[in-house]
């Protein structure tokens, strides 16, 4: 006992011993702590926190920012110098002065690559984009260029772009895989010749998927998709930044066939990578690629190219329903298999729009709610469902006001909201919302729009055996279905027949017409009273009698069993 308190004593004194050592290292790295308080051996550095943190803040300035800043005005300088006038000199001498300037610059870049790995690095980024102005030099910012051949100078600056890119990748910035992209797309610009431009910009919305794909750079595709639109937008207008009238560009008509290339790509390229969440992020990426480029498509359709403008709007319905189909199978996506499901039926509706005229695009704007209805329960998305919804009530809205006859082709509505309901109470179970009052609305819909459009369609004679004729239509429904809310609309259909035939076929009609009504109106009835005077009769048998029924039932069945064997 008294060995091991000793051994506990000399621990204990051990271990004070030690944190005073400790005290006094720190006091002596800073004198300032000496009245610092000691919590369970520790000092509260606070000052030596703050110290870190403002020599933090100092590298930060001192090394990163004035190093970007000077060879930015470097760089600046070096452009002024070349752009100078030089009257009497070689029209290309000043590029061959830039070249040298851009070998200098790589080779010190390379030389203080591990002394002043920062400068190095902006060094070389500065180079790069000196050796692009250099050699758009050749051809531009005089009056007497050294290179007059617009294809030789494209050539030219897109070797300069390619192999900056390059750098690039091996040096894995993408800061400047991102500037460099973006002299491609200026680069573009400068080609004039339609196909040519359409054919770069094709090859940088690829490399910058690539870039996403392989660095996992989620920067880069926005800045492609957002250079993309405004290089395509800036040559179907003429090029206005080069000087030129702002107009629209009339041919090739093939251009929009690029803007589906480019969603394509850039959905796709969604779909490749290999680490994806759907953030905030890239469900702008997808409203950014979907709704941007078919916003130029529809532009250039409804403004230019009329003629085929219900095919590209097909093709493009085609694109976008492809996508959204493709992100919810690969990735189960909700807010971006919504944008491109959305895009897809909008491209559709204006197609329809544009195909048939008015009031008659309405009813097939209905029937296309059920393409939309049946994928949004695929989806399991309930936005597009509330959005069908909605846009199934102001289309039919909108038709009664507009439509001057209201033909038998409008008892369609009906049909599509009796479908409708069906649909969402058949999938219920795949939709994560309540159904019940969206397939009420489309019930009460139908109920209202087949009545009138008999009324509106029909000769008045006919219009009270009709509606008997759905009523009838409802009850068998109820039956085939064993649902409640169908043998309400048989009710209230038959209802509002008696009071047809009472406020207007009693004088209004022919006499034999008038008779018919009259006749097949009241025996109707009668078969509905006996059919629910039975349903009550069998819900008013005493509980015993059902049971003894089954009871002998079951025992004769047993006594069959026994016989047979």
């Amino acid at each position: 006992m008294e060995a091991t308190s000793h051994d506990a004593e000399s621990g204990e004194f051990l271990k004070k011993l030690q944190q005073i050592e400790e005290r006094l290292a720190r006091i002596e790295r800073h004198p300032d702590l000496a009245a610092a308080p000691v919590t369970g051996g520790q000092a509260v550095d606070t000052a030596a926190s703050d110290e870190e943190a403002e020599e933090k803040l100092e590298l930060q300035l001192g090394q990163n920012w004035f190093a970007k800043v000077g060879i930015a005005l470097l760089a600046l300088g070096v452009v002024f110098l070349l752009t100078f006038p030089y009257h009497g000199l070689p029209p290309a001498l000043p590029s061959l002065v830039g070249y040298l300037l851009v070998g200098g610059i790589v080779a010190l870049s390379r030389y203080w690559r591990r002394s002043y790995e920062q400068v190095s690095r902006y060094l070389l980024g500065g180079a790069l984009l000196l050796l692009y102005f250099t050699t758009l030099r050749l051809s531009r910012f005089t009056v007497d260029p050294a290179i007059t051949s617009t294809t030789i100078q494209v050539a030219l600056l897109l070797l300069v772009v390619g192999v900056n890119l390059v750098v690039a990748a091996r040096r894995e910035s993408q800061y400047l895989a991102g500037i460099h992209l973006a002299l491609g797309y200026f680069t573009a610009l400068l080609a004039g010749e339609a196909y040519f431009t359409f054919t770069i910009l094709t090859v940088l919305c690829v490399l910058a998927v690539y870039f996403r794909i392989r660095f996992n750079w989620s920067g880069i595709p926005l800045i492609g998709i957002s250079l993309t639109l405004l290089t395509h937008f800036l040559w179907a207008t003429n090029n206005p930044v080069f000087g030129n009238s702002f107009q629209l560009v009339y041919t090739p008509e093939g251009n929009l066939l690029f803007l589906l290339l480019y969603a394509i790509i850039f959905g796709v390229g969604g779909l490749l990578v290999r680490e994806w969440e759907e953030v905030a992020f890239e469900i702008f990426n997808a409203l950014l690629n979907g709704l941007g480029f078919y916003s130029l498509l529809l532009l250039f359709t409804l403004t230019t190219f009329r003629a085929h403008a219900v095919d590209w709007h097909l093709a493009a319905s085609a694109v976008f329903l492809a996508l959204s189909v493709a992100y919810w199978i690969r990735r189960q996506s909700k807010y971006i298999t919504f944008i491109y499901a959305m895009l897809g039926y909008g491209a559709l509706s204006i197609g329809i729009i544009v195909q048939f005229r008015m009031p008659d695009f309405f009813v097939w704007l209905c029937w296309q709610s059920i393409i939309v209805l049946s994928t949004a329960v695929w989806f399991r998305s309930r936005f597009i469902v509330v959005s069908n919804i909605v846009i199934y009530g102001l289309v039919l809205v909108a038709y009664l006001f507009t439509a001057g006859t209201v033909s038998v082709v409008s008892i369609g509505f009906g049909i599509v909201a009796l479908l409708s309901a069906r649909i969402l109470n058949w999938q219920r179970d795949r939709l994560e919302l309540r159904t019940e009052m969206m397939r009420n609305v489309y019930l009460a819909s139908a109920l209202f729009i087949i009545p009138y459009t008999l009324y509106r369609s029909l000769p008045s004679g006919y219009v009270s055996l009709s509606w008997l004729a759905v009523a009838l239509g409802y009850y068998l429904i109820s039956r085939l279905l064993k649902s409640r809310k169908y043998r309400w609309m048989a009710l209230l259909t038959t209802a509002l027949t008696i009071l047809y035939v009472f406020f207007i076929d009693l004088v209004g009609i022919d006499p034999t017409l008038r008779i018919i009504s009259f006749l097949v109106l009241g025996s109707a009835l009668l078969v509905i009273s006996m059919v629910y005077s039975r349903r009550t009769q069998r819900q008013e048998e005493p509980p015993s009698e059902v049971n003894n029924g089954k009871a002998g039932r079951r025992g004769d069945m047993r006594n069959d069993d026994i016989q047979v064997h």
